[in-house]
């Protein structure tokens, strides 16, 4: 069976083949025999009921400098013309993300979104998380200045971060008696009016901020992501060195608690973010992480994924 496929993402021209998730699931559906598409989100848009993109076809290979040859603009239609759209542009998760969110719910499941974009606007990465009792070191989320002292006072040593920021911009460790708290939350206030997110540091983070992908809900492989010396954050994007590591006891007891709810609500392709015993993040936007786990060892999840996608469409 071969499927039409449209990529939402950034520009593939400036995608690092060595690391990018979303370029392995392309190369994975074109050996598959899919038809690939690229587009970006500005390039959708709604007339009426019908949900169109302007998009490239596009054939993709691992070839330095050489890895993309796109075919002309044309303009697609989301309900017809395509079987499976990849969401897969970074945040910022704004204003703008949601509401491509809105058109792509016009159009699935008749064309199979992944991840279902209902569920994506309704699941942020930094939210969704409490929603599992004991889970999580302890968390806050608020813009009132107070609570976030108090916090602190109860707390000690914390991170501060934005609530819908991304690939770790933004995050801060502040220790009980550091006196630029105030500077950060008014730079925060400067930036937007979202809430930002206090949480107990946790020491733990110095060993590595595990990332767990997982394909309708099962744990599919992990990678460990180390902080640079004297770093707080473990992003890859931000320096961070990613190692093999195995899964514990506790990882798949986390599994366990969110997968069910992961395959219920149609997440099929989820990165989650473990330190020593706490889910910090559920990310659901455009999880990353696949291509490292492949080059360990592990398994190359994008192949679980297009089982997945595969075995849904055959079912319609």
């Amino acid at each position: 069976m071969s499927l039409r496929v449209a990529v939402q993402m950034d520009p593939i021209e400036r995608v690092n083949i060595d690391t990018d998730t979303s370029f392995l699931m392309m190369l994975q559906a074109q050996q598959r025999g899919h038809k690939l598409w690229v587009y970006g989100p500005e390039k959708l848009s709604q007339e009426g009921n019908r949900v169109f993109a302007r998009a490239r076809s596009v054939e993709v290979r691992y070839a330095r400098d050489d890895h993309a040859t796109l075919g002309p603009w044309q303009v697609i239609d989301m309900a017809d013309d395509i079987d499976v759209v990849l969401m897969r542009q970074d945040p910022p998760f704004d204003m703008a993300y949601i509401t491509a969110t809105h058109f792509l719910e016009v159009v699935h499941p008749k064309t199979l979104v992944v991840n279902n974009p209902a569920e994506v606007r309704n699941a942020p990465e930094k939210l969704f998380v409490t929603g599992f009792p004991g889970v999580q070191p302890p968390t806050l989320i608020t813009s009132d200045v107070e609570a976030i002292y108090d916090f602190r006072e109860r707390h000690g040593d914390m991170v501060l971060k934005p609530l819908y920021g991304g690939g770790g911009s933004g995050v801060v460790r502040l220790r009980k008696d550091d006196p630029n708290l105030d500077a950060l939350l008014e730079l925060h206030a400067m930036i937007g009016r979202e809430q930002v997110i206090a949480q107990a540091f946790i020491p733990a983070v110095s060993k590595g901020d595990k990332r767990i992908l997982l394909v309708d809900g099962e744990p599919a492989g992990a990678i460990n992501r180390v902080p640079a010396e004297g770093q707080v954050r473990s992003n890859l994007a931000r320096g961070g060195r990613a190692e093999a590591v195995e899964l514990t006891k506790r990882d798949h007891e986390l599994c366990a608690i969110i997968g069910p709810e992961l395959k219920r609500r149609g997440l099929l392709f989820v990165g989650i973010d473990v330190i020593g015993d706490y889910l910090t993040e559920i990310n659901v936007t455009s999880p990353t992480g696949a291509q490292q786990l492949k080059r360990f060892g592990g398994p190359d999840v994008t192949a679980a994924l297009f089982d997945r996608i595969e075995a849904i469409c055959a079912g319609r």
